[in-house]
């Protein structure tokens, strides 16, 4: 009997621990947020090591983002088909990805003015999803 009681305490335990909450996602927006200022000072004071380290840290952040518990939650066949946002969010973390790639490897090259033209295309991504996903 203690083991039925144990086992569904258990299982919620997890469940809880992998929620994404709206919290966050806030404290990842703002890692992002730091993540691509570094990457723009390692522009201004031509400094690769500054760059990768915000490239680093945004590659590592945009993998944790995903839509809060209540966008997955959410029953209205209407609303997700609106939303898409999961989809959405894939596609734009993929190109985050690429384009942070794409900015160590120009700059490393020789190449800042093709680094910054990434670094744009990276904050394009960041407002798309601002503005389609977020409503903003």
């Amino acid at each position: 009997m203690k083991k039925l009681l144990i086992i569904p305490a258990i299982v919620a335990s997890f469940s809880s621990a992998t929620t994404y909450t709206q919290a966050d996602r806030i404290m990842d927006m703002q890692k992002m947020a730091q993540a691509m200022q570094d990457i723009q000072t390692g522009f201004f004071y031509n400094n690769i090591d500054i760059i990768k380290d915000g490239t680093k840290t945004l590659k590592d952040t945009i993998k944790k983002v995903r839509p809060i518990k209540s966008e997955v939650e959410n029953t209205d066949i209407y609303e997700k088909w609106l939303n898409n946002s999961l989809k959405m969010t894939n596609k734009i973390k993929k190109k985050i990805t690429q384009k942070a790639k794409d900015i160590e490897e120009r700059f490393e090259n020789g190449d800042p003015k093709q680094a910054l033209q990434a670094y744009s295309k990276i904050a394009q991504q960041c407002l798309k999803c601002h503005v389609n996903l977020r409503k903003w």
